[in-house]
């Protein structure tokens, strides 16, 4: 099989992995509502985990440290801009349509969308260029890129059931978003070589994002809820996280 195939067939599996809410089909809203929170909480490990342990440390050795920090700053920076430019539009959408049509959404719920569409992307330009390195590389690469959806695809999932989204929307849009990793995947055997630069730029950057997500709106939101019975839920939630991204290291 060819490296266009393989590396098609990789991103499509790893893409495929935003379906995990189908399993919360079958559960009823308030039921599924009531645990979301811990979903929240393993999101906020996933993506600090996987910012601190993984990207930010691949890009202190490529960069060091003074330009990393650059980029994971510009990242944040650039979430913040977005999420800004989303709460005035959805100030004036509330404002400017009818009580009755409107079913609001949280833009939380929107920005990891974004960043998890920027991240998808990105790991298909890392499959790809990793099968045109060679089969063996790009299929213990295809593995660690699973191994790492998992954790935050059903984190991201239950950020957006918290964020007001239904359960088939936001599966809908998570596999949407998914998909980018296709357009990575053709954009990097169209570029070649240069591919792999586009990656080292754009990832720390993704990093920034990430720790802007976590700390800026999902632990505000767990800080929302006050009930003592959560609390271990909640930090057992954040361990589960950022243990599930440091066991990943191994595979790296």
């Amino acid at each position: 099989m060819d490296t266009v195939a393989l590396t098609f067939i990789s991103v499509l599996i790893v893409s495929a992995i935003s379906l995990v809410g189908i399993f919360t089909l079958s559960m009823r809203e308030a039921v599924l509502r009531k645990y979301v929170l811990v979903l929240v909480s393993v999101a906020i490990g996933a993506l600090l985990g996987d910012a601190f342990l993984h990207i930010i440390p691949e890009s202190i050795e490529m960069f060091g440290g003074s330009l990393s920090g650059l980029m994971v700053l510009f990242g944040i920076f650039s979430f913040f801009l977005i999420e800004k430019f989303l709460h005035w539009h959805h100030h004036f959408r509330n404002e400017s349509e009818d009580d009755k049509h409107r079913k609001d959404t949280h833009p939380v719920g929107r920005l990891v969308l974004l960043s998890d569409g920027v991240h998808n992307f990105l790991d298909g330009i890392i499959i790809a260029a990793s099968y045109m390195a060679s089969p063996s590389v790009g299929v213990a690469t295809t593995i660690a890129v699973i191994l790492h959806e998992i954790p935050q695809e059903i984190g991201d999932f239950g950020v957006l059931i918290h964020a007001g989204y239904a359960k088939r929307r936001a599966l809908m849009l998570n596999f949407f978003s998914a998909l980018l990793a296709v357009l990575g995947a053709a954009l990097a055997l169209a570029l070649g070589a240069a591919a792999e630069s586009l990656v080292s730029w754009a990832v720390p950057a993704a990093a920034g994002g990430f720790i802007y997500i976590a700390s800026a709106d999902l632990i505000p939101e767990l800080h929302k809820n006050r009930e003592q019975e959560n609390f271990a839920l909640e930090v057992l939630g954040i361990i589960l996280g950022v243990t599930a991204m440091y066991l990943l290291l191994s595979l790296e």
